[in-house]
């Protein structure tokens, strides 16, 4: 519950003179508006104050002083933070006369990081850290060693108990130094004071990783937990890290480093076969969760070199203007980039994201040159981030996708029968077992509700599958043919049809207008040229015949290149993901006519979806990972459910169309 402080009720008096100008003294503002200086009273804001101790361990690593930081979660709640650094000063502060550490810790705006070369390139920039945590504290100890002598001072929400203690000599074992702040977090302030040990782990190997050498010990008393931190790869081991259980496009990460006399940043990158950009940032060691300047440099510079690349190489069409756009390649990125600069600037006290557009133009200049040059080194390289920023475009757009032999050639497309032989062949052994929609009886009535055909009419099932959808219309017409490519489907639509034959869509073995009805179900979307079969169509149907075909569809363009990675990943046939809009461009083209539309919204266990032959277990697992990591924009358009048991539902939208061959 956070703490309100207000002033006496004035009744209804509505004068305005100085008498009413409020001035808070001390620490007085922070426990009034805590969220001004950490973020939130929340979990998140809770552990911002033991950052903000952590980081001044980390500085003083940083300026060369510090080996150790010790972070103990102690069994009543409270965390101690203890380095082995100088100490915090502890002789009269020249202006107040009292002890430094004492200053530190009860005014804002006090430290060591404003002037001198005390440090450089800190993570402490305002002087509010520790008097934050000390004003947003129940209880805080400091304890300093500090020229063979122990010094100590305790605080109740934020004012001190007593003045600085200093312990005799022998207080202070030989060679220790350094500083241990421990502190229990105000629940008057917090809506939680429970310490997050995962939160707190994960923060200290992020630090170990950036400061090589030095090491980080973690200790929680409520549970026994420990552990410990050293690494000595920098960025590139963290990203390596990071990716180890990634599909990864190219096998080594690309590294850059680049210094000047105000700035220097460390670089790895790597594109991975994951869905979602995740580029991990910091300056001088702080996470910036919310990015800024240099990672907008970073994401510049990566769609310069990457198109120039493309562009030398012939990669895209040069005469549609083809450029991949900067959200294409970063689909897939993983990357670390930690800069250290002189005075950055921030958006406010938590640091979320860099403001100093030097930054930006450094890291762009110096990451754009250095990336070229590996790409015109490394061709195989270049060619791989290439295909993965083409893939993405062409599912961002929910464009006719093809595959990728057929984005660096401009050809027309072949069609490999036998591979369509063997995967609809061996799928007919669980072709209903795999997905409820198959006999869904609402969506196959939506499919028979449309039709109005004359009772003799001839009717043909193209791709029929297990015949399911031609059975749903047998009662309506005369006689029902179906035709697919193998025989495994011909024996399974034929115990529902009166007639199934063997052939392909792209050339079917009738006479034109041979039938009154063609119906079809969510075949479109795996076949290369799609308008190909739909001229066959055309052409066997009779003047005034109608064709009823049924086709999944993404919600919105926000969902579309999102649900093309699903499908793709399900399905390696697919060859597009059809918008409404354009699936209904590509049929009005065809030359029917007359549209009707109806639209069904059919629930679908995604995991029974997927547990089919086709789909490797691999796949089966980025598909489950694309639901999980969905970006805002598509769980805001796209209904689906992750359940407490971890299995996933999704909502497909089904659009169902009527049209007519003009009579």
């Amino acid at each position: 519950m956070t703490e309100r402080l207000t002033t006496p009720a004035t009744g209804s008096a509505t004068a305005y003179d100085a008498s009413s100008i409020v001035v808070f003294t001390g620490l007085q503002a922070v426990r009034r508006t805590p969220s001004m200086y950490i973020g939130s009273t929340n979990a998140d804001g809770l552990h911002h104050l033991l950052y903000e101790v952590l980081d001044n361990a980390v500085d003083e690593a940083e300026a060369g002083h510090c080996t150790t930081v010790t972070v103990t979660v102690q069994a009543d709640g409270a965390v101690c933070v203890r380095d082995d650094g100088r100490g915090i000063p502890v002789d009269p502060h020249p202006e107040s006369g009292r002890p430094a550490c004492e200053v530190v810790l009860t005014t804002l705006h006090a430290g060591g990081k404003f002037a001198g070369a005390a440090y450089t390139r800190s993570a402490g920039l305002h002087g509010v850290g520790l008097s934050c945590v000390n004003a947003l504290s129940e209880q805080l100890r400091l304890d300093v060693w500090r020229g063979a002598r122990h010094h100590w001072q305790e605080f109740t929400r934020g004012e001190p108990e007593d003045d600085l203690a200093t312990g005799p000599a022998e207080a202070a074992p030989d060679g220790r130094r350094g500083t241990a702040v421990t502190f229990r977090p105000d629940p008057k302030i917090f809506d939680t004071v429970e310490f997050s040990a995962p939160t707190i782990t994960t923060r200290l190997e992020e630090i170990a990783f950036l400061h090589p050498g030095l090491a980080l010990h973690f200790s929680d008393e409520r549970t026994g937990e420990r552990a410990d931190f050293r690494f000595d790869g920098g960025v590139r081991a963290f990203l390596a890290h990071h990716n180890r259980n990634a599909t990864t496009v190219h096998p080594e990460p690309v590294v850059v480093s680049a210094a000047t006399h105000q700035a220097s940043f460390d670089l790895a990158f790597q594109w991975t076969e994951g869905y979602a950009e995740e580029i991990r940032a910091f300056v001088n060691g702080v996470r910036t969760d919310q990015g800024g300047a240099h990672v907008d440099g970073l994401r510049v510079a990566l769609a310069a070199a990457i198109n120039r690349y493309a562009t030398e190489r012939g990669l895209l069409d040069p005469r549609t203007g083809e450029r991949i756009n900067t959200v294409d390649i970063l689909e897939g990125l993983t990357a670390i980039v930690s800069l250290r600069m002189d005075d950055p600037r921030f958006d406010g006290q938590t640091k979320k994201r860099l403001q100093s557009p030097e930054a930006g133009r450094f890291v762009q200049e110096r990451a754009e040159a250095e990336f070229g040059r590996r790409l015109a080194a490394d061709d195989e390289l270049g060619r791989r981030v290439v295909a993965r920023a083409l893939d993405a475009s062409r599912a961002r757009t929910a464009a006719r996708m093809a595959g990728r032999t057929a984005r660096f050639q401009q050809r027309e497309l072949s069609i490999d029968y036998g591979v369509y032989q063997r995967q609809f062949g061996t799928r007919s052994r669980d072709w209903h077992d795999s997905c409820a929609w198959l006999t869904d009886d609402g969506l196959l009535a939506r499919h028979a509700a449309l039709c109005d055909v004359p009772k003799d009419a001839r009717m043909l099932d193209v791709c029929c599958g297990s015949g399911v959808v031609g059975g749903a219309f047998k009662d309506r017409v005369g006689e029902s043919v179906g035709l697919d490519l193998t025989p495994e489907m011909v024996a399974l639509a034929s115990t529902r049809l009166d007639r199934v034959d063997q052939g392909t869509v792209y050339d079917l073995p009738y006479a034109d207008a041979s039938f009154d009805l063609v119906v079809t179900r969510e075949v479109l979307h795996l076949l290369p040229q799609p308008e190909r079969p739909l001229s066959e169509i055309f052409r066997v149907l009779r003047p005034g015949g109608q064709f009823i075909v049924g086709q999944i569809v993404p919600y919105a363009d926000e969902d579309a290149y999102w649900m093309y990675r699903v499908f793709k990943k399900k399905q390696p046939l697919l060859h597009q993901m059809f918008s409404e809009r354009e699936f209904r461009e590509l049929l009005l083209g065809a030359g029917f006519g007359g549209l009707e539309m109806r639209e069904y919204l059919l629930w679908e266990s995604i995991d029974r979806w997927i547990d089919t032959h086709e789909t490797s277990p691999s796949h089966r697992r980025e598909i489950q990972r694309l639901f999980r990591e969905a970006p805002k924009e598509v769980r805001e358009v796209h209904p689906f459910e992750i359940l407490s048991d971890g299995s996933i539902r999704d909502q497909w939208r089904w659009c169902v169309y009527s049209l007519r061959k003009a009579g």
